[in-house]
C-alpha cells in the first residue's frame, strides 16, 4: 500500500527530524510492516481529511490488484473500498462527505475525539493531547484550524511517528491515550450513517485496520 500522492501535513515533525516524512515516507530506514502500518494511517488521514479527487480513487482502485479476498477482516475491508472508488464519482463523494462532517451547522458526524469522550468539543482530552503532542515535538501546522483531536490529524500524528521510526511504546502510549477508546465508536457510527455510500467502505476499512493494530500492540507488550 503507498502513501496517497498528495498530503496536507497538518504537524510540523519534531525539530530533531530531517524531513517531513510523509512527504518522503521511502528514505526512512523502516522496514516492510512499518511502512505498510504508516501508510495505512495516512490513508485513513487523507480520506477523512476531505473528500478523494479522482487520483486518489484510482490509487485506491489499484489496492485490489494487492490483496485477495481470503477471509482476513483487514483484506475484505481493502477490496471493498477498492470497488467503492471504482464505482464513485468524486463529485458524489463530495457531496456525501459535506453531508457527513461538514453540512449545515455540523454534518451527521463530529470526528474529534472530545466530542466522543465528553460529548463536548475543545474539552480535557484536547487539552491532554495537546500536552502529548508538545512533549513529543509535535506543533500544529499554522495553516490548520481544526483541533488537533480530529480523527484525520490523529492518524496523521501516528503515521509521522512510525515513519520516524519512534519507539512502540510511544506510538502505543499515544494510541491507547488518544485514539483506541473512541475511534471504534466514530467508524461504526459513519458505517451507519445515514449519507455515507462511499464512506461505509471507509469505516470498514478504518475499523479493520484500527482493531489490528490493537492486536498489534497488544502483542508488543
Amino acid at each position: 500500500m503507498d502513501q496517497p500522492s498528495s498530503v496536507e501535513v497538518r504537524f510540523d515533525p519534531p525539530a530533531s527530524a530531517d524531513h517531513g516524512p510523509i512527504d518522503n515516507p521511502n528514505d526512512n530506514p523502516i522496514d516492510e510492516e512499518q511502512k505498510y502500518r504508516a501508510s495505512a494511517y495516512a490513508l485513513i488521514a487523507a480520506l477523512l481529511r476531505s473528500a478523494p479527487d479522482q487520483e486518489m480513487l484510482d490509487r485506491l482502485d489499484g489496492l485490489s490488484q494487492e490483496t485477495t479476498a481470503d477471509g482476513d477482516d483487514l483484506l475484505l475491508a481493502m477490496s471493498t473500498l477498492a470497488l467503492s472508488a471504482k464505482i464513485h464519482t468524486p463529485m458524489a463523494i463530495d457531496d456525501e462527505f459535506h453531508k457527513l462532517f461538514i453540512g449545515l451547522g455540523k454534518g451527521e458526524l463530529v470526528p474529534y475525539g472530545s466530542w466522543y469522550l465528553t460529548g463536548f468539543l475543545m474539552e480535557k482530552p484536547l487539552s491532554d493531547l495537546r500536552d502529548d503532542l508538545a512533549r513529543l515535538g509535535y506543533e500544529r501546522n499554522t495553516s490548520v484550524v481544526e483541533p488537533e483531536d480530529h480523527v484525520a490529524a490523529l492518524c496523521e500524528v501516528v503515521s509521522l511517528m512510525i515513519a520516524e521510526g519512534a519507539d512502540l511504546s510511544v506510538q502505543n502510549s499515544f494510541f491507547q491515550s488518544h485514539m483506541v477508546n473512541w475511534l471504534g465508536r466514530f467508524f461504526d457510527d459513519l458505517g451507519k450513517a445515514k449519507s455515507a455510500v462511499f464512506y461505509k467502505a471507509v469505516a470498514r476499512f478504518g475499523a479493520a485496520f484500527i482493531a489490528l493494530e490493537s492486536e498489534y500492540f497488544s502483542m508488543q507488550t
